[in-house]
């Protein structure tokens, strides 16, 4: 018999046909819904009863054990708080990368091992390939959805019981899929949320936690342009919500300046201030030995953007820290994301996060194309 494998079963297409693959390949298939999130639910956009509805709805489907598992208080203690002081230090952070590495890969494991599991698996668009004698973690086939982004930070011993049954697939080809299966969730459209917040406005959620501190808008020439309602509810880039009118292009975010609280912007979607060259980040945590410094690879500094060359190297002035040098100015490098590594061959090396010192904008003009 082979093993028995926990499939993390959020009720979405991509985890059922996850779990739909490994009992056709003979696993002891059982399925875990878990609920990372309790607070009050004011707009409905966190559907979790219907997730679970959708859900159990697979389980019958596929006759396998669903479980649930609540597990909000450790969702609040190690992602969401984390995500609040972020915010709040004026970062913009991903709590879907914290979220894999302390709760789906971490309490689900060991949740999913007290059900008798000897693997677990989950509907990510991510692959675990053998390369040089050790297992690694890959990008999945599907630029388009590939995941392993948010896979970064994953502690690699788990390599070895993690199962992404879709990885090999896109996501035309897991509807198919679903559909020869029959299904209930075939068509049932993809969440693009926030994990925890689900697909509702930002800003106003924010709120309900932390208090913003007004400030000045200013152009990158120092004109006064108004105030905004606190660094935290914008982000590097941001077009919307400025409430900055006129004559001329749109107006964006370009740099957030907490000394004096003062929000920066620029006009056009391709001034130049827009766009850097090199950026600063944190330590970097690697899934597997790390690159001899300096070196030079791919990165992405967002999800699904198109991989980037790099030169990556150590920051003397930060201990731990690297310097990014982009062979092409990037667009809108945002403090509190992360940027991820990979080799030629799709491996993903790992990641850090960037910080608010970002390099030089000597920028050539007119601005070449960027990814």
């Amino acid at each position: 018999m082979k093993p028995h494998v926990v499939v993390a079963l959020s009720g979405g297409v991509d985890s059922a046909v996850a779990a739909a693959l490994l009992q056709e390949r003979g696993y002891r298939v059982t399925g875990l819904f878990m609920k990372n999130w309790e607070d009050d639910d004011r707009d409905g956009l966190c559907p979790s009863a219907e997730d679970y509805q959708s859900a159990r709805a697979v389980a019958l489907h596929l006759e396998i054990p669903l479980h649930a598992a609540n597990f909000s208080r450790p969702y609040r203690d190690r992602v969401f708080t984390r995500f609040l002081a972020d915010c709040k230090a004026g970062l913009t952070p991903n709590p879907d990368i914290l979220c894999n590495r302390e709760i789906k890969f971490d309490v689900f494991w060991r949740h999913a091992q007290g059900l008798g599991a000897d693997l677990m698996a989950t509907g990510h668009y991510a692959r675990v390939a053998r390369r040089d004698g050790q297992l690694r973690l890959l990008a999945g086939r599907d630029p388009d959805k590939d995941q392993s982004y948010f896979l970064h930070t994953i502690d690699p011993a788990i390599l070895p019981f993690v199962h992404f049954p879709i990885g090999d697939f896109t996501k035309t080809e897991v509807r198919v899929r679903a559909r020869a299966l029959g299904l209930v969730n075939a068509e049932r459209s993809s969440s693009s949320g926030i994990c925890f917040i689900g697909e509702r406005r930002f800003a106003p959620f924010l709120r309900r936690y932390l208090k913003g501190v007004p400030g000045p808008i200013y152009t990158v020439d120092g004109e006064p342009k108004g105030h905004h309602e606190g660094l935290m509810f914008y982000t590097i880039g941001q077009r919307q919500g400025l409430g900055v009118g006129g004559p001329g292009a749109a107006w964006y975010v370009a740099d957030k300046r907490p000394a004096d609280n003062a929000l920066i912007i620029a006009q056009g979607e391709d001034h130049p201030r827009l766009y850097r060259s090199s950026c600063h980040t944190g330590p970097a945590q690697w899934l597997g030995p790390p690159p001899a410094l300096p070196w030079h690879g791919l990165t992405k500094i967002r999800y699904r953007q198109p991989l980037q060359e790099v030169h990556v190297d150590t920051d003397i002035q930060a201990p731990g820290g690297l310097v990014l040098t982009f062979a092409t100015p990037q667009r809108a490098v945002t403090p509190g994301q992360s940027a991820v590594f990979y080799d030629a061959e799709g491996v993903c090396l790992g990641g850090a996060v960037i910080t608010p010192a970002c390099g030089p904008q000597d920028l050539p003009h007119p601005l070449p194309e960027c990814g």
